[in-house]
């Protein structure tokens, strides 16, 4: 771990040049890789999961004749799905399609240049840093990382080679939120003050997998691979299939819908992380044996680390047993509000002149308008809108052929992964969690966050 740290600390050192969290320019040994337009993409599943059949699956269709691409190759440890996945992706591309047991034999046999990885919440990492050791090119499913030791490895690991990982953060490819950004960075919204998110559904099945959990025996697959780098405990088909109810398999609300939202704020913001994180919540409605809160409601302070006059507020909040599936990110300046939802700029809430003549101000009222250029936005707490994930996985595959950084490279992942990291340290710990910037660590209580350790809540 030490090694890793030293490692993170010297990418960070050269920042200054444009490397870390900087302009993403392409490195030499990028362009030394730039496919001709002839050469098809080998591409290789890791993970046969639900995302990936609902999602990736429609969105990789819409692109990949005209971009050249070819699924070859499915990779996953439960026989059933590598068979389902098999006989799919056959179908879809009209040859076979060759069902590896887990990803060293799909590696070995040098099957695959790029891959897909929608593996569990905590695999993700892990599974990135398999494929770009072995020469693969990635898109990845967020929370990128659950643990700081994971998401420095990985993000040492990426910035080490040149392939292209793409983040599943697909906000970014979205036209609506790259015009805030620009919008927000111009100067003509004024300060960030504050953000709201929250994601809020009425689902008692969400996450559930009860007739799927019947089907999954032991000896059908390989546990001790499911559980990686997890303390080892013994096989659970609801914790191999239900994960995301599940700590250490998923910090469950953080990572898999906060993860999406602050991203936005790390975007627009320029910041890389909180400065600190309370949380609060439990598991109020849905008593089905879950660890995981099913209600949550998190603050952070966000701004430079070297001035405590400056900075703002983002509030998260996140409920599964009274919702409408309609996520909100709404951004606030001393001079209005702007609405990702409605995709509107308003004065809403805005310095007036009644208000601002007695403090000697001049009045700040941002002017009535709607993010040009941007079509309506059809958000849902399964995919943040079918569109955006289509133009997110169309961005990575334009980027395999011109080797230039995606919208959502590993430096987003790292940065969002720090914020559920922290979020899920105040919930195991009932404390205020922090971030070391020298080491790179989580801080609970003046000592680093032990993810794994039994904390009393």
């Amino acid at each position: 771990m030490e090694n890793s740290r030293r490692k993170f600390i010297k990418h960070t050192a050269i920042a200054s040049a444009g490397v870390y969290m900087g302009g993403f320019g392409l490195s030499a040994k990028s362009y030394g890789r730039v496919m001709g337009a002839n050469d098809r993409v080998r591409v290789g599943v890791v993970g046969f999961s639900d995302r990936h059949k609902s999602s990736h699956v429609p969105c990789f269709m819409n692109h990949y004749k005209e971009l050249n691409f070819d699924v070859v190759a499915v990779s996953d440890i439960w026989n059933k799905r590598r068979e389902e996945g098999a006989a799919l992706w056959k179908g879809k591309m009209g040859h076979d399609v060759i069902a590896c047991r887990n990803n060293e034999e799909m590696y070995d046999k040098k099957l695959v240049d790029a891959v897909f990885v929608s593996t569990a919440d905590f695999q993700h990492a892990l599974h990135a840093t398999e494929a770009v050791k072995a020469g693969c090119d990635v898109y990845c499913e967020k929370p990128f990382a659950e643990t700081m030791e994971d998401n420095r490895n990985a993000y040492n690991t990426i910035k080490a080679s040149d392939r292209i990982v793409q983040i599943g953060s697909q906000r970014r490819s979205g036209n609506n939120y790259q015009v805030a950004e620009q919008y927000i960075k111009s100067g003509k919204f004024g300060a960030l003050t504050m953000v709201e998110l929250t994601w809020n559904v009425n689902q008692p099945m969400r996450w559930r997998r009860p007739e799927t959990v019947t089907q999954l025996m032991e000896s059908d697959t390989d546990w001790k691979r499911f559980i990686m780098n997890r303390p080892y405990e013994a096989f659970d088909a609801r914790k191999y299939l239900e994960f995301r109810l599940f700590w250490p398999y998923s910090s469950g609300l953080p990572g898999q819908w906060m993860s999406h939202q602050i991203d936005t704020v790390h975007w627009f913001s320029g910041l890389q992380h909180p400065r600190s994180v309370v949380a609060n919540g439990g598991i109020y409605m849905w008593k089905d044996g879950r660890k995981n809160w099913d209600t949550i409601n998190a603050t952070f302070d966000y701004g430079p680390s070297n001035d405590s006059t400056s900075g703002f507020q983002v509030t998260f909040g996140s409920r599964m047993h009274n919702g409408d599936e309609k996520p909100a990110e709404i951004y606030y300046s001393n001079g209005g509000q702007l609405n990702l939802n409605t995709n509107t700029v308003s004065s809403a809430g805005g310095l007036t002149e009644k208000f601002a003549a007695p403090a000697g101000m001049k009045p700040f009222l941002l002017p009535e308008s709607s993010l040009s250029a941007v079509e309506p936005l059809v958000v849902s707490a399964n995919t943040g809108g079918d569109k955006l994930t289509s133009n997110h996985i169309r961005n990575w595959m334009e980027c395999v052929r011109s080797r230039k950084q995606p919208n959502a490279p590993v430096e987003a992942g790292y940065s969002h992964s720090i914020a559920t990291i922290m979020t899920n340290a105040a919930v195991l710990t009932g404390q205020k969690a922090t971030f070391d910037e020298k080491t790179q660590e989580i801080m609970v209580g003046g000592k680093p966050f032990e993810p794994f350790k039994s904390y009393l809540k």
